[in-house]
């Protein structure tokens, strides 16, 4: 038996019933409504000022012992505490939601106010707004990212809950909407322990807050939930369209991508339409050089939905990725969801996440972007997409995680799927990556081997990755880093961070001569290598933390890579420096990670120079 049929025996049996489920029939993962290409639905922009109420105990939640709050607690009341209190009687409150202070929406709270710089708990919010009348149709709260529990309530009524920081979610207020006024109360508890997704303990800040946008969205009351195409290695363009509602059965679903061609479908009794029709001639094929976008539009007899979609193909071929069938060779860098600025509050509005990419793009002659360490926003893959920047995605298994608890597995497979779709139809997206630097272990592998059958299920014209650790051996008289993992079965591109010159004894010197074993068979990533540097910490010798030692750090580490005979691709680390409380060298750190090749501020350093004029020869010798 070889080794991808034992682990996946073993995984099977382990996780039993669950995970036989949850990988063998992925639809069994998908969110309840997905309100795909929202963006273009009529909806209604909650953003702006909302109140709120800090609750370190918890007491909004519960009392001593688990019991129920005491109402005098509960900020999800529908209540005019003020009204109330004018009143005569015994009863007091201790809260009032609509006289708090005030917060801006989306955006972490860390940010907002400097007594909440490092604030880690619950955190209450509420927004008023008026609807509008529905008349016989639906209405559905759709959060792009609450970190990292959210705990719903409208107009006093639970409606719903999500666990996980970065993945949208959406719920039905139908029912729960008032005509006129309504009071929208939503916990927002940022506490991460060893059951969560990442657990604790990071490199990187965990931002608390409704870090991005809710909207009221309406629709018909049956609707185009969901709809997805893409281009497939035979030349033909095959998706679906997931009918919601009512009278979803037996609809005539049409399908136009620009004017290029228009095919009807016929939805079975659960409202879904198989979609498969011969690409058109004319149609031009998205790529970094030319990220073509055709306006496609899904609709049925009383809805509609508008998506802007690419097409292209990505396969692995011997050791290349081949883009559209034509190897490509993937210029990049990792990228952590903050903006410019010395005080980021992970609000990535279109001119955010442009800024960005921008530098990716242009600066440094890239056409590819890791978004590390977890989903990053819709508005910034969809940006990916348009500005030409192939991507890879990953979830938040980071350095360790509960792996033999079945909970938190199922929590890891509910996060992949509401990132696989969201964005499946953006094909910027090539990488899901199950993982990053995660040490060996039996349950470990079981837990990445589950993730990668998830994918398989889930999405398989994508390519697998995870970003692994490597080890030092012997191998006669040489000391070589080998890629000594059990997981490399599962995973069709193979990637590895590396930090030999920053971490370890190696001299800058020996760099280049580092000796690699790899596998020959697949393509290889170098997914994270770096070193710090304070921008402007110049002139003082080759000494750590100068900008001097960083550019030497990357010219020798590019100079070791051209070795290496797999490789196709590079995501160093990492764009900008970014906060991380780990990081606190009263001189050159102060809670801020300075591996980026720019500051926070966007102030490049002399290893931008360098890796730019690298990616500049490494296009022109396409």
């Amino acid at each position: 038996m070889s080794l991808f049929a034992r682990v996946t025996q073993t995984a099977l049996l382990f996780f039993g019933t669950f995970l036989l489920g949850a990988a063998v029939h992925g639809q069994s993962l998908r969110p309840a409504f997905l309100l795909t290409g929202s963006l273009h639905r009529d909806s209604q922009d909650l953003s702006g000022q909302w109140t709120y109420s800090k609750d370190l105990y918890r007491t909004g939640l519960t009392d001593i012992n688990g019991w129920v709050a005491k109402s005098r607690m509960q900020r999800f009341r529908d209540l005019d505490v003020a009204a109330e209190e004018a009143k005569a009687g015994a009863t007091f409150y201790e809260f009032d939601m609509d006289r708090g202070p005030l917060m801006a929406i989306p955006g972490a709270w860390n940010a907002a106010k400097p007594a909440l710089r490092y604030y880690d708990g619950l955190i209450w919010f509420q927004r008023k707004f008026k609807s509008r009348p529905l008349n016989g149709g639906r209405a559905f709260l759709r959060f792009e990212a609450v970190n990292y529990r959210a705990h719903v309530y409208l107009n006093g009524k639970p409606i719903g809950r999500h666990e996980g920081g970065f993945t949208p979610f959406v719920l039905e207020v139908t029912d729960a909407l008032r005509a006129g006024d309504n009071r929208l109360s939503v916990g927002v508890d940022s506490t991460h322990d060893a059951q969560s997704i990442p657990t604790m303990v990071t490199d990187w800040d965990l931002y608390g807050g409704i870090t991005r946008p809710v909207k009221l969205v309406y629709t018909p009351a049956t609707f185009v939930d969901d709809a997805t195409l893409a281009l497939t290695k035979d030349g033909r363009i095959k998706g679906s369209v997931q009918l919601a509602g009512p009278q979803a059965a037996n609809q005539t679903v049409t399908v136009a991508i620009g004017e290029l061609a228009t095919v009807k479908a016929t939805a079975d009794a659960s409202g879904r339409a198989e979609i498969d029709l011969k690409a058109p001639p004319r149609l031009k094929r998205w790529s970094p050089d030319s990220p073509t976008l055709y306006d496609v539009r899904f609709s049925v007899a009383g809805d509609a939905l508008r998506e802007r979609m690419g097409f292209r193909t990505i396969a692995v071929k011997g050791s290349q990725i081949l883009l559209n069938g034509e190897p490509v060779f993937l210029r990049g860098i990792s990228l952590h969801e903050e903006e410019f600025g010395p005080n980021p509050a992970r609000n990535m509005t279109e001119q955010a996440s442009r800024a960005l990419l921008s530098e990716i793009k242009h600066g440094l002659n890239g056409n590819y972007v890791r978004l590390s360490h977890y989903p990053h926003s819709e508005t910034t893959v969809r940006l990916a997409d348009e500005m030409g920047l192939l991507v890879w995605s990953e979830i938040p298994v980071y350095w360790t995680v509960d792996w033999e608890n079945p909970a938190v597995l199922q929590k890891a497979l509910a996060m992949q799927a509401e990132t696989i779709y969201r964005d499946r139809n953006r094909s910027a997206v090539i990488l899901w990556s199950v993982g990053n630097e995660t040490p060996v272990s039996e349950a470990r592998t079981r837990f990445h081997s589950a993730l990668a059958d998830n994918v398989r299920q889930l999405d398989p014209s994508r390519l697998i990755s995870a970003a692994l650790l490597v080890k030092r051996k012997k191998v006669g008289d040489d000391d070589v880093t080998v890629i000594d993992d059990p997981l490399l079965d599962k995973l069709d591109v193979l990637a590895v961070n590396t930090y030999a010159g920053w971490y370890g004894d190696d001299p800058l010197s020996a760099l280049a001569g580092l000796k690699w074993q790899m596998p020959g068979d697949r393509p290889l990533i170098l997914s994270e290598f770096g070193a710090d540097a304070l921008a402007g910490y110049c002139n003082d010798g080759m000494k750590k933390f100068t900008e001097e030692y960083q550019a030497q750090y990357y010219r020798q580490t590019l100079a070791m890579s051209e070795k290496m005979p797999t490789l196709v691709g590079l995501s160093p680390w990492i764009l900008k420096d970014f906060q991380s409380p780990r990081r606190e060298h009263p001189v050159f750190q102060n809670g801020w990670n300075r591996k980026g090749i720019m500051s926070e501020t966007g102030v490049r350093k002399e290893a931008f120079g360098v890796l730019s004029d690298y990616y500049r020869q490494k296009a022109g010798a396409r």
